[in-house]
């Protein structure tokens, strides 16, 4: 029998491909954007993970989504420091959520105060995404736009509390197949992560029409 965790990375597997090779992302770590685009993008970033980190210590204590609460993901506060660098001390005063990221982070926010199993589909294709590829994102920053090697501008993807990231994923992954619901929600988990994926295209997009390229 199919594991959980099998299920929902090949069931997803097509909005995961299209995600990753969005126009907006294939610019930006083609070095073909400047670093205004990533901090616009590092922007987003910061209203999503804002609904995914607000609320947990009532998620905690749920059975479902409980296991999957773990402090060493969380990524706001290297968020902040990220944008901060970025944009300067006063960074909040100009934050502002492109329409598709308010609704990609309405989701989230929805999830996590109604249907707490759903929220573990949110969890899922954000973090062990950063865990993986956000690792490309990070190398291609630094080199581009010269950061420091795991510095400020690219704190979000260093995990500094998980030393050994492939036993972590292993971990998650026993989460994912161990998680208490049915095989019917467990099918509407997975449905799930396919509108994870495919709200985070719609940020990709929204983010290319700001910032096309000149013919």
């Amino acid at each position: 029998m199919e594991s959980f965790s099998t299920l929902i990375r090949t069931a997803s597997h097509e909005q995961h491909v299209e995600a990753e090779t969005s126009t907006f992302m294939s610019d930006l770590l083609g070095g073909r954007l400047g670093v205004d685009a990533y901090a616009r993008y590092t922007e987003q970033l910061w209203f999503v993970y804002e609904a995914l980190e607000t609320g947990t210590e009532r998620l905690a204590s749920d059975p479902a989504a409980g296991p999957f609460i773990q402090p060493e993901l969380f990524r706001l506060a290297s968020l902040e420091r990220d944008l901060a660098h970025l944009r300067g001390s006063n960074w909040r005063s100009g934050l502002s959520a492109l329409p598709a990221t308010q609704a990609y982070a309405d989701r989230v926010r929805e999830c996590a105060g109604d249907w707490p199993a759903g929220y573990i589909a949110h969890h899922y294709t954000r973090y062990l995404g950063d865990l993986s590829g956000g690792q490309i994102i990070r190398d291609k920053a630094e080199k581009t736009w010269g950061f420091a090697r795991k510095g400020d501008g690219v704190r979000f993807y260093v995990f500094e509390e998980i030393s050994n990231p492939a036993a972590f994923k292993r971990g998650y992954r026993e989460l994912l197949d161990a998680v208490r619901v049915d095989d019917l929600e467990k099918q509407r988990i997975v449905a799930e992560c396919k509108k994870a994926f495919a709200l985070n295209t719609a940020v990709f997009r929204a983010l290319g029409e700001e910032f096309p390229l000149s013919a």
